[in-house]
């Protein structure tokens, strides 16, 4: 007999209770998935989907994405509540039916958090960088890169005490497709001197709107030996997500895509789609992580560049990021394209809206 759904249940308690693996096997379709080092690969169970590659399972984090028709991921309480058409809360009591959890005992065991308790909603916890512009994305160095980030990265950027002296009318940003209104909204220019000289200058605030410090585009194809993006020395990226600020005014209910980089924003903002974020790149910090989930309580539409960067990084993303709200993906079907190439007509076809 079904326990009732009134009870009180400790999300995190029953996710760190069962596993994807567990649930895999509770369907019957555990022997169609492919083991990896990390992973599960196989075919969606939601949408019974064929492709033996098309849904991922993240062991350690344990987590899942399908990267076909469902265009989403999450946790176990998400995978559930998808195959069974119930809601999270409904999800959970199945799960403690379906494995025999001691829910006294998961309860008391279970931190103490306003978020973490609840009876009707998905918990939010508290605590839990190519084809033709791949340039476009300021890199993070492979050392930089690992999971437990170093004590440097936790400090803030120190806002600054002053602003550049930018061109808003150099051609290369129309060339981007920006148009007047959006170059003036990011406040963006050409420098014509200081330490971003003869580059497009990018002001990157905070999450709290303070400008912390610019970015700078070379217009065009740099000479040999210069990069195409330079930030200022001793600036840390991994702790700020570009235009996080600005998403924060829009309505709560409304998706935030997460894109790889700054023309990508922009564009996309240009074009009616202004809850949208960058990482500065196509990797996430633990800092990032932490400051989208702790100020955005909504769900992430993870909206990657097509290439392996950005597949990978999405893939990660979608993992950090499932742990705490829904997410979905934006697989593009061309090789190399990108965020900020969409157009208005291709918008309107993506699936942005607020999920019920």
């Amino acid at each position: 007999m079904s326990q009732k759904t009134s009870r009180f249940v400790d999300f995190r308690a029953v996710k760190a209770a069962v596993t994807m693996e567990q649930v895999l096997a509770h369907y019957g379709v555990l022997d169609r998935f492919k083991r990896g080092k990390d992973s599960l690969s196989g075919p969606c169970p939601i949408h019974h989907g064929s492709n033996p590659t098309q849904f991922r399972v993240c062991i350690s984090k344990n987590c899942w994405n399908c990267f076909s028709d469902c265009h989403c991921g999450g946790n176990v309480l998400d995978f559930v509540a998808k195959m069974e058409s119930v809601e999270p809360i409904e999800a959970a009591n199945r799960l403690v039916e379906w494995f025999h959890l001691d829910l006294a005992r998961l309860n008391a065991d279970a931190p103490q958090s306003k978020s973490a308790r609840v009876a009707a909603a998905p918990d939010r916890g508290e605590d839990e960088e190519k084809p033709n512009r791949r340039g476009d994305r300021p890199t993070v160095p492979a050392a930089s890169r690992s999971a437990a980030p170093e004590k440097a990265e936790a400090a803030a950027n120190k806002p600054l005490k002053f602003k550049l002296e930018l061109d808003a009318s150099h051609p290369y940003l129309a060339e981007r497709g920006l148009s007047p209104e959006t170059v003036k909204e990011f406040g963006i220019g050409y420098c014509a001197k200081g330490v971003m000289a003869r580059r497009i200058a990018i002001p990157i605030y905070n999450v709290k709107g303070e400008l912390v410090g610019y970015a700078g585009r070379w217009p065009g194809d740099p000479p040999d030996g210069r990069p195409k993006y330079r930030l200022p020395d001793g600036f840390k990226k991994s702790v700020e997500v570009f235009n996080l600020a600005r998403a924060l005014q829009e309505p709560e209910e409304q998706p935030l895509v997460l894109v790889e980089g700054f023309f990508d924003v922009m564009k996309l903002w240009q074009l009616g789609v202004r809850k949208v974020a960058a990482l500065m790149g196509s990797t996430m910090s633990d800092v990032q992580q932490t400051l989208i989930a702790e100020h955005i309580h909504c769900p992430a539409i993870v909206m990657f560049d097509e290439d392996e960067a950005g597949r990978y990084g999405r893939e990660d993303v979608v993992c950090r990021l499932a742990t705490k709200s829904f997410v979905r993906v934006i697989v593009f079907p061309k090789e190399g394209f990108q965020p900020e190439q969409l157009t208005a007509e291709e918008i309107s076809l993506l699936p942005l809206e607020p999920l019920p």
